[in-house]
């Protein structure tokens, strides 16, 4: 790894920092949303590293759909029992058992949509005014429209003609009672930029991102791993593939690449050669051209 990109990695570190401690100091009870993917593990390694040697001030907050990898939530566990933090968890199946929200059917049924209400509702009960995610503008268009700062009304909606302009480095974080704001530190990274910076720091990150066997099923392109969650058609077959995740969410919707990528330096190479984001193969994304923007608008992450 060349100077220039050393020195640009940490430029783009010390922008993120920057905004994560401007959320802490212009907020009253900011929180980081924790998925257990490489995003918000990069985010909460930064915000270790914005306070320290003092203790990371922000608790983690993971919106649990009951559909996750298993690996992703023994990492989880394991990192909120290293640091010592608070774990706040909203809970899916709670609002489907409520009536919240209603369960879909079908082959391609998904928790994903769902969690926007168990996610507001989360905010809501724990009074949090800022949530702070991993985000970033090249995985998505709709990601792209994001400023630092997003503003959110009373019912933690999103307009993204109507967001705070963001001139130099002043964010403006004022709302009114009931509103919160979602703050995306790492917005200005790339892929590349995520993995270049987890090898240099060395960032512990779930099995799931490097190559290994595992049942699979082609699916609209994608190869969707088995579960117990997973509705087989009959003419679906089950074959075991040497894969890997690019990104990490229900174990439903996530699709994984076929690779022989199985160390930092391998993913490296092999994301520096993509032409595709890696929300290419999220089978939530595939179902509108502004799928993405439509779940926001209402609430999502």
């Amino acid at each position: 790894m060349n100077k220039y990109f050393l020195n640009f990695l940490d430029e783009l570190e010390s922008e993120a920092i920057y905004i994560l401690r401007e959320v802490w100091a212009q907020f009253e009870n900011p929180a980081i949303l924790f998925s257990g993917g490489k995003d918000s593990i990069v985010v909460t390694h930064l915000a270790r590293k914005a306070f320290y040697p003092a203790r990371m001030p922000f608790s983690l907050v993971h919106i649990d759909t009951g559909h996750n990898f298993p690996e992703t939530i023994q990492f989880r566990d394991d990192l909120v029992k290293d640091l010592g933090l608070k774990l706040i968890i909203g809970s899916v199946q709670e609002a489907i058992d409520d009536g919240r929200v209603a369960e879909e059917k079908g082959k391609n049924a998904t928790r994903n949509s769902l969690q926007i209400t168990t996610l507001l509702d989360t905010i809501e009960s724990n009074k949090i005014d800022c949530a702070i995610g991993g985000g970033r503008r090249d995985e998505e268009k709709a990601r792209a429209k994001e400023r630092f700062l997003s503003h959110r009304d009373d019912f933690g909606l999103w307009d993204p003609k109507n967001q705070r302009p963001e001139l130099w480095n002043l964010l403006n974080g004022k709302c009114f009672e009931g509103e919160h704001f979602r703050a995306f530190p790492i917005s200005n990274w790339t892929e590349l930029d995520i993995w270049n910076y987890i090898k240099r720091e060395n960032i512990s990150i779930p099995s799931l991102y490097f190559a290994h066997k595992r049942e699979v099923v082609l699916r609209n392109k994608s190869w969707i791993p088995v579960s117990q969650f997973l509705k087989l058609e009959d003419n679906e077959v089950v074959e075991v593939k040497k894969i890997r995740f690019r990104t990490l969410g229900d174990i439903t919707i996530t699709g994984g690449i076929e690779s022989e990528a199985n160390d930092l330096e391998k993913i490296v190479i092999e994301v520096a050669a993509m032409r595709y984001t890696e929300r290419g193969d999220r089978e939530d994304d595939k179902r509108g051209e502004t799928a993405m923007e439509d779940r926001k608008k209402k609430g999502y992450f």
